[in-house]
């Protein structure tokens, strides 16, 4: 069985997917990146070879995304985090019209075409207001764990609301909060509520069409899913493995690349990553 690789390389994680030559995912992992890209790109790919058994050059194709893809150097091709989760989401919810892509560093709204490419896009452009690293400034204010943010967000009784769109005003926002007695849970209401707005204005600057699906890391937040629901009046589409749509849209890319070059060669199996190498592109 031969076995294509999909690494994205985002800002705070790094996340991996093997799917075999029928496009089945296989394996998947992720851990943070840390300063050396290239390190945590070559770690993701161990520990994807080693839960399946395989040698790295076992590997037959692999594709990178993310904002770090330039750095992963065993790449056969580099290809945009846009067009790898909307291939990602189009393979978790085929009915995906609409995708809201929520990372550390950058958001991103993308509406695809009937054939699934991306049709148009809108990315939030105010430093980290409008994604992951907001609520990570909101949480260190508050003393809470990153992990948590969300379902205390869900227990609150009366939100706060938090004006600033810059991630470090918004935390001198937070502290005025505790200061005048507002609960944790309320703050991070209010905190969710602020990224949701901006979120969705995103979502409506695409001519947003249902299904809607949300990617990234940020998927895994309860409170913030909620509140995204309430101010787009619909329902999101979000699944366990939303996180790692990146990457899988990129081993689905990296499987139908290797396709086109094996039926290039007279259908012709390709044998290992060397013999499909055209160069990191």
């Amino acid at each position: 069985m031969g076995y294509l690789a999909g690494i994205d390389v985002g800002s705070r994680m790094t996340r991996g997917v093997l799917v075999d030559e029928h496009g089945r995912v296989q394996a998947k992992t992720g851990r943070e990146t840390g300063a050396r890209l290239e390190v945590a790109a070559q770690a993701v790919l161990d520990e994807l070879c080693a839960t399946q058994r395989i040698k790295p050059e076992e590997i037959l194709y692999v594709a990178s995304t993310g904002y770090g893809r330039y750095r992963v150097l065993f790449r056969q091709i580099q290809i945009t985090e846009m067009t790898c989760h909307g291939v990602g989401a189009r393979w978790l919810f085929p009915g995906t019209r609409t995708v809201l892509d929520i990372g550390a560093m950058n958001s991103r709204a993308l509406r695809l075409a009937d054939s699934g490419r991306v049709a148009a896009f809108r990315m939030n452009d105010r430093c980290a207001s409008g994604a992951g690293r907001f609520l990570e400034r909101v949480a260190k204010a508050l003393e809470v764990k990153l992990e948590e943010v969300g379902e205390l967000a869900l227990r609150a009784q009366d939100p706060q609301p938090i004006s600033s769109i810059c991630a470090v005003l918004a935390e001198s926002e937070v502290i005025n909060h505790v200061t005048a007695g507002a609960s944790v849970e309320d703050i991070l209401s209010g905190a969710h509520f602020s990224i949701a707005e901006r979120l969705v204005a995103l979502v409506r600057q695409v001519g947003a069409q249902p299904e809607i699906t949300l990617t990234g890391g940020v998927s895994k937040n309860a409170g913030l899913v909620r509140a995204l629901e309430e101010r787009l009046g619909a329902k999101l589409n979000v699944s366990p493995h939303s996180e790692y749509a990146g990457a899988l849209g990129a081993a689905l890319l990296a499987r139908a690349r290797w396709q086109r070059l094996a039926d290039a060669v007279g259908g012709a199996r390709v044998q290992s990553c060397e013999a499909a190498r055209e160069g990191p592109a």
